[in-house]
């Protein structure tokens, strides 16, 4: 059976969660490839409402092992009161898989995660002050702590001492911070290697095995291709491949096993933290947006910037994750709109670009060209086929097909479940 990537085709909060909870009952593994707790999912069952930030998609379906790859960086703490939340709510976390080589958060991650931005002022990335960046910094210098380190002391105190033996120099000379104990530390992560030992696998191993067996694995990203750290709006990116390139090196199955590629595209555009944004709306049509989509963080709870769709973004996202389908999700945010602009292409230095432009100034300096399309008052929240749809909302998502490059199999018309139109499986 094949490997499928689910992957976000904007700056993430597409509605990644969504998707892969409508695949789970379908799959035998979701698969977190990268990112750590600086991104949120949100699934509604029902009533209930789940905010997953570490934890894969895949845990709130019984029958679906939910997997933590070796590209993901993992806060101890955050994760495990993350599976005793949803315990809590009867949901059963005992048969996640973490990755060995996973890379752990430590508290001094944290902290120079959040005094670097401090320090940076109107410069700053916009992080979420939660020590990603710092971590994959480590991971890449190689002084990185491992899930596996926490079953050798020996070795995790050798590594907690050489990692901030440096580390202590920047916090008390740099940002005048007091330095850390490397023995603290040691015993602070010590801590969680009998609770952690039980969950711990060889997950490269697993999931080969998996797809030997016939066997379906979905591997989601944490956040979206306009934050890949080289395919995004660097320097406003996370600090990770979030394209679908990424859930190869992320997960340890080889890239000729993914015979799928999956985009979620939201119907309109959001970003949260700082960054360009070309289509972004500061006036009434943007805070409806915000508001009837409930545009917020579900990690830090910020407010989300909100702008009219992008198709030279779409278009980009098309070609580096070489996606097969499309899940076009809050398409029922845009009733009542009476005129829905569509950014079709930009205007930079009086030229006209059709794809996105290649430095980072064009971008920055980029103003979008749109075409309107005429909007729809009728409540499609009940729709569950295409046909079910008004005139004016089907031409909408038929005009985002064409101009983004790639098939729309899917569409989000609501928060709910099962408030989605299927056109084509998105399996196969």
């Amino acid at each position: 059976m094949p490997a499928i990537v689910l992957v976000g085709s904007q700056w993430g909060d597409e509605g990644k969660g969504k998707a892969t909870d409508l695949l789970g009952s379908r799959v035998d593994y979701v698969v977190r490839y990268q990112g750590g707790n600086n991104a949120g999912h949100t699934v509604v069952i029902g009533d209930q409402k789940f905010a997953l930030h570490l934890l894969p998609s895949g845990i709130l379906t019984p029958d679906v092992v939910p997997v933590i790859g070796n590209g993901v960086v993992i806060d101890p703490g955050v994760l495990l009161g993350e599976m005793a939340a949803l315990n809590e709510r009867g949901i059963d976390t005992s048969k996640l898989v973490i990755s060995a080589n996973a890379h752990l958060i430590t508290s001094y991650h944290v902290t120079l995660d959040k005094v670097t931005e401090r320090f940076l002022g109107n410069a700053k990335i916009g992080t979420t002050g939660r020590g990603i960046g710092p971590t994959y910094s480590d991971k890449i210098a190689r002084v990185g702590i491992r899930v596996q380190d926490l079953f050798d002391p020996s070795i995790l105190q050798q590594k907690v001492e050489g990692a901030l033996a440096n580390k202590n120099q920047t916090l008390v000379k740099v940002f005048n911070r007091r330095a850390l104990d490397p023995a603290a530390v040691t015993d602070e992560l010590l801590a969680f290697a009998e609770i952690l030992r039980p969950y711990v696998a060889d997950t490269s191993l697993l999931l080969n095995k998996a797809l030997d067996d016939d066997l379906l694995v979905l591997l989601e990203g944490g956040q979206g291709t306009l934050l890949d750290v080289d395919h995004g709006t660097y320097p406003f990116v996370t600090s990770s491949n979030a394209t679908a390139g990424g859930a190869c090196t992320g997960s340890g199955i080889g890239p000729t096993r993914i015979t799928g590629v999956i985009g979620i595209l939201k119907a309109y555009v959001t970003r949260v933290g700082s960054g360009p944004f070309p289509t972004e709306l500061l006036d009434e049509d943007g805070e409806r947006l915000r508001t009837i989509g409930g545009e917020r963080g579900v990690t830090t709870g910020r407010p989300r910037r909100c702008g009219w769709f992008d198709a030279p973004i779409a278009r980009f996202a098309t070609r580096v994750n070489g996606l097969t389908d499309t899940f076009l999700t809050k398409l029922d945010v845009l009733t009542g709109f009476e005129q829905i602009p569509v950014c079709v292409a930009y205007e930079v230095d009086g030229a006209r670009y059709e794809e996105l432009p290649m430095t980072q100034t064009g971008f920055h300096h980029a103003k979008p060209i749109y075409e309107n399309m005429p909007g729809w008052t009728e409540d499609i929240s009940g729709a569950r086929e295409f046909s079910d749809l008004p005139v004016n909302a089907r031409n909408y998502v038929k005009f985002l097909e064409e101009i983004s490059g790639t098939r729309i199999s899917a569409i989000g018309v609501g928060q709910d479940r099962d408030a989605t139109i299927t056109i084509n499986d998105l399996i196969g």
